[in-house]
């Protein structure tokens, strides 16, 4: 398989504070373990364009947009849009590189210049609903990509998956009772955002599971819900929310997930995608704040798409 890896230096530059976990470090640590594990010179490396603001407005309502834009601070300040998502003077520049990343990922991947793609991107998306950023999300990366293989390559089904430790509020906000996008998740319930856990239908099968619970068990889940509803749908495209911060090092969250769980979810999505998408995958970073455990899931999510493992 033939992988991308879309980034930009400006993601470097959203910065919410020392004290902050979404830091910038964390695209570091995944270069660093690129290079330890000699991924960087096998795995084309492409730059993340600014998105257009058409693109993000497919997805979120101009008030949105203008939160973020309207309220970027001078350089050296923060502007709080809440207690854990800030601002700084280059945030909004950085989430229009992150979006950007998902759309031109998605566009080489429908080209076929690409089998698939991952976007090491920050700020995350997941919880940004289509009317406001919350939880360290500024614009909804995957919603925005999603939208954009629906509404822009006339793709009539597409579907999200999303193993982020937390709940993909935004992205479910995004898509509720839309028939052309499943959304399938795992996710530790109770946990932030601290949403009442939804009913499985037809496209949204996001599965709570408990505080403490191991690989075997959310492979089982996997097996049991995910792709069964996945088979069903037989999506033209598959993006995927890529949260490590279910990682047993990760005090984040308190899901004992590890790097070859993480490879093994990959190859379930990927097998999916080789029956029905062409292949056709776009992964975005969602979470993942235990800087060595992150680099090294992402090398094993990547190893397992570009089939290296």
């Amino acid at each position: 398989m033939s992988t991308a890896i879309y980034s930009h230096p400006d993601c470097l530059r959203h910065d919410m504070g020392d004290w902050h976990p979404e830091a910038p470090a964390r695209l570091q640590a995944i270069d660093d373990q690129l290079i330890l594990a000699r991924l960087d010179g096998l795995i084309e490396q492409r730059s993340a364009p600014l998105a257009d603001i058409k693109d993000v407005l497919r997805n979120h309502t101009p008030g949105a947009v203008a939160l973020v834009r309207d309220n970027v601070p001078a350089e050296g300040d923060h502007y709080p849009l809440d207690g854990d998502t800030i601002l700084c003077h280059h945030s909004y520049q950085a989430a229009l590189r992150a979006a950007g990343a998902a759309v031109a990922a998605t566009d080489a991947v429908i080209a076929g210049e690409v089998d698939n793609a991952f976007c090491s991107v920050r700020p995350p998306g997941h919880h940004a609903t289509p009317t406001e950023p919350m939880g360290f999300c500024l614009f909804n990366n995957v919603a925005i990509a999603a939208r954009h293989a629906l509404e822009v390559h006339g793709l009539e089904r597409v579907a999200i998956v999303d193993f982020d430790v937390h709940h993909g509020n935004g992205t479910a906000d995004s898509f509720r009772n839309d028939p052309r996008v499943l959304m399938v998740s795992l996710f530790q319930h109770p946990f932030y955002p601290y949403c009442d856990p939804e009913p499985i239908t037809a496209t949204s099968v996001n599965i709570p599971v408990p505080a403490l619970s191991d690989g075997d068990t959310v492979r089982q889940l996997v097996q049991e819900h995910w792709l069964p509803a996945l088979h069903r749908f037989q999506p033209q495209m598959i993006f995927v929310s890529a949260g490590f911060d279910g990682h047993r090092e990760d005090d984040m969250g308190g899901i004992g997930l590890v790097e070859s769980d993480y490879a093994w979810i990959t190859h379930q999505v990927m097998a999916i995608a080789k029956q029905y998408a062409r292949g056709r995958i776009v992964s975005c970073l969602e979470g993942g704040y235990a800087l060595s455990a992150l680099g090294r899931s992402v090398v094993a999510h990547l190893k397992a798409l570009a089939e290296l493992d």
